[in-house]
């Protein structure tokens, strides 16, 4: 008996899930939506957890798991090596001149600063 009412309600269950559903007027949207201190905390949150996988020791006890200052000095320095060139490179760029939707950038060797590959 507790197998057949069981089974039932688990029919009646699957049923009420392809019923249609009453229509609501939506008077909000997204955009609208409110930005009280919840809100704000939702978007401050995820940054601060994301970003303290910096200061994770990694079993050496160190910040960035390096425990040689040498190391990580040089690998600030090749990390900073690398945005000095891609600044000198695209600093000035204006990204609302030009459109990009995936195609092959030719805006470098266009304006000049860049010589054709081939």
């Amino acid at each position: 008996m507790m197998k057949t009412i069981f089974a039932l309600l688990a029919l009646f269950a699957s049923a009420s899930a392809f019923a249609p559903l009453p229509l609501k007027v939506v008077s909000e949207t997204a955009l609208e939506a409110s930005r009280g201190p919840l809100a704000v905390a939702a978007g401050v949150v995820p940054a601060l957890l994301t970003s303290s996988a910096a200061l994770a020791t990694e079993g050496t006890n160190e910040m960035f798991g390096v425990d040689d200052i040498r190391v990580l000095a040089a690998l600030f320095v090749g990390h900073l090596t690398i945005l000095t060139f891609y600044l000198t490179q695209y600093g000035d760029f204006d990204e609302e001149e030009t459109d990009f939707f995936g195609e092959i950038d030719y805006s470098a060797v266009n304006s000049g600063k860049q010589k054709p590959f081939l």
